[in-house]
Order: C-alpha cells, then structure tokens, then sequence
C-alpha cells in the first residue's frame, strides 16, 4: 500500500506546484492595479504623453505624429520609473511585504513576479497611450505616419513602448535594493533625469572631459533616446545598454531580497 501511495501523493504535488508562479504573478497584478497610486501614475503619464504629443503636431510644422509620440517620453519616463519604485517599496512601508514572503516563501519567485507584473502593466498602458495619441495627432498633423516603412513608424514605436517598461524597472530595482520610498525614488530620478543634466553640463569643461559625453551614452534615457531614433537605426548598443540597467539593479534587488529580513 505505501509503496502504491507514495508515487501518487509525488505526482499529485508536483502538480500543484506547477502553476504556482502563475498564482504569485496573479496576486501581483491584482495588488498592482487595485493601488489607486498605479491608476493616478497611469493616468498622469496618459495626459502627459497625449498632451505633449499635441503640442508638438499643432505647434511644430509639419511634425510628425510618431515623433510627438516618442519625445513625450522625456517626461512620463519619470512618472514609469517612479511607478516602479513605489510599487515595491509601498508593500515595505505598510508591512504588506512579510505576507507576500509567507504566501510565497521563493523570494526570487516573488521578484519576477512582481517584475513582470509591472512589465505587463506598464507596457499594456504605454502602447494604448500611444494609439490613443496617434489617433489625436494623425489628423492634425501634415505628415502622414510611414506604416509601410517599420524604421520610421512601427519599430520606434514599439521599441518607445519597451524603454519605458526599462525605466519602470528600473525603478523597481532601486525599490529593492533600497527599500525605502524617498530613497528609492530619488535615485530613480537622479538616474533618469539629475544625471544626463550633470554629463551635459560636465561636457561643456573642453576635450579633457570628453570621457563624460562618452559615458553619458550609457545612461539609461540616452540609450531610450537613441534605441528610439527616427529611422531607427543600429539598436544594439542601446537595447543592451537598457537591458544592462534593468539586469543589474534587478538582479541585485533580487539578492538583496533573498539575503535580508523583511
């Protein structure tokens, strides 16, 4: 009998365990997009993008739709990094992160749920946003959107979607890592906006800190600004440039998760 029995009860929880990340990546999108901080972060970079967008086509002569698209994310990058930072380090501050560890005691399991749950979010959000806005600028603009050519239409497009997903994250793996919502969310900003200001004044010192202008590339919105280049162009630099980033901050985050008391 118990050598019937074992097998049995090894299958039956083998089974149960299979769908667990499913289970963990489900809590996550429910605890994320029942946060009214995430609707009012969506929300804000919605109006930013469509708005800035606007200006462009109607103030820019013969702007094009798809670019109005891709330069308002100078501004709602910011608003994504920050959704990111709080959405781990708001379950810190409320305690709410010692019951998600106890539902889920794989920590790493727990990070890229969380981590794809802000991936799916934030970029379902951003690719609406988008078509939203092109479907406001297209008749208002001179320039017709180039659908037939990917370089100059679709791929900046999608690649724009994808840069913000890589803010977010980023700023997710400063939430990790630090921990602590003030701390997390001016290191996001300082990364995504204090520093390529600092590299740009920097720059102006002569020839002897043309090292700065060489590092400033690897900056995480400069890489955004040149992965999303009209035509878009040699990709690889900056995609393992952003790819870099998200590793390494989430990477961390994910360690220092594992290794800490929550």
């Amino acid at each position: 009998m118990t050598s019937l029995a074992s097998p049995r009860r090894a299958t039956f929880t083998g089974t149960a365990q299979a769908p667990t990340f499913l289970r963990t990546l489900h809590s996550e999108l429910l605890k994320l997009t029942t946060l009214r901080s995430t609707w009012w972060s969506l929300a804000i970079a919605a109006v930013l993008s469509i708005g800035i967008a606007f200006l462009f086509v109607t103030n820019a002569d013969g702007g094009s739709p798809v670019f109005g698209v891709l330069i308002s994310a100078q501004f709602t990058m910011l608003v994504a990094g920050i959704l990111g930072a709080i959405a781990i380090t708001g379950e810190y501050a409320t305690g709410m992160i010692r019951s998600t560890l106890t539902a889920t005691p794989r920590r790493t399991q727990v990070a890229l749920a969380k981590g794809l749950a802000i991936t799916l979010v934030v970029g379902a959000a951003t690719a609406i946003t988008s078509l939203i806005s092109l479907a406001v600028t297209a008749p208002l603009s001179s320039t017709a959107i180039a659908w037939e050519t990917p370089s100059e239409a679709a791929f900046p497009l999608l690649l724009g979607v994808a840069a913000i997903v890589a803010y977010a994250l980023i700023g997710m793996g400063f939430g990790l890592v630090i921990r602590n919502g003030a701390g997390a969310i001016a290191a996001t900003v300082g990364v995504l906006f204090v520093a390529p200001v600092a590299f740009s004044l920097l720059q102006l010192g002569g020839p002897s800190l043309q090292w700065i202008a060489d590092l400033r590339e690897y900056l995480p919105v400069s890489a955004g600004t040149e992965l999303t280049a009209i035509p878009t162009g040699d990709i690889l630099v900056p995609a393992l440039t952003l790819v870099g980033w998200v590793v390494v901050l989430m990477g961390a985050g994910t360690v220092l998760l594992q290794r800490r008391d929550a």
